[in-house]
């Protein structure tokens, strides 16, 4: 194992690794633990009983977290026409069709942190899914971001103000922010229990035995504390 800095060091002597803490003792412990020169954020991660393999044991949704992430997140509409000048007028950052989805494909860009997209736009955004699809942002109309004209601005408005996308890793577990440390105490909390229940919430089909395995929260530069769960 690396040997670990001395923030790390002093944030270990914060709790015991191997005890488990209830919801808000676990994210008050990580918010202690931020101490690096940046506003750290904080993350929950789940190791879920699922089979990623299996196509009915996928875990992929949204959540709207009631305080944000503290990020400023770029949004990205996919639209043409009309559908681009509603977008627009939502606030959504980056508005285009064919230009954008040809500067992806040559040039990689990659300048936005949310796609949205209105239907008639999907069979063209399907040449840069490989691109999109491994880094989360391909439109989806499970994750609620291919949406028909009229939505586009709830769905714009919500992105940036804290709707965050989630779903499993090829190992089946789950890596999602919270907020920044620097949040108030209580608003890390509530943003925390919505995680846990959106995932709770979206438990697959296909799975057999427990679902929820382990809960870790844990800044960016500082050790996991497990939280203790038994639903």
């Amino acid at each position: 194992m690396p040997k670990r800095g001395k923030r790390y060091q002093e944030a270990m002597k914060l709790f015991d690794r191997q005890q488990e803490y209830p919801l808000e003792e676990a994210v008050e412990i990580a918010k202690k633990a931020a101490t690096a020169k940046f506003d750290e954020t904080l993350e929950m991660h789940f190791r879920l009983g699922i089979d990623p393999r299996h196509s009915d044991q996928q875990v992929r949704s949204t959540v709207m977290l009631p305080h944000g992430t503290g990020k400023t997140v770029r949004v990205l509409a996919f639209a043409e026409g009309e559908d681009a000048r509603a977008a627009e007028a939502a606030g959504a950052d980056i508005v285009g069709g064919d230009e954008i989805i040809q500067r992806i494909q040559k040039e990689g860009w990659l300048d936005f942190d949310a796609v949205v997209a209105v239907p008639s736009m999907m069979p063209k955004i399907g040449r840069i899914a490989r691109i999109l699809g491994p880094r989360g942002l391909m439109p989806s109309p499970k994750a609620g971001t291919v949406v028909q004209p009229d939505a586009l601005e709830r769905v714009i408005q919500e992105l940036k103000a804290g709707r965050v996308e989630f779903r499993n890793d090829k190992t089946g577990n789950l890596h999602v922010p919270i907020g920044k440390a620097s949040f108030d105490l209580q608003a890390l909390i509530e943003n925390a229990q919505a995680m846990l229940d959106a995932v709770e919430s979206n438990k697959p089909s296909g799975v057999k035995g427990t679902y929820i395995r382990r809960i870790t929260v844990a800044p960016t530069m500082g050790p996991g504390v497990r939280v203790a769960y038994n639903k």
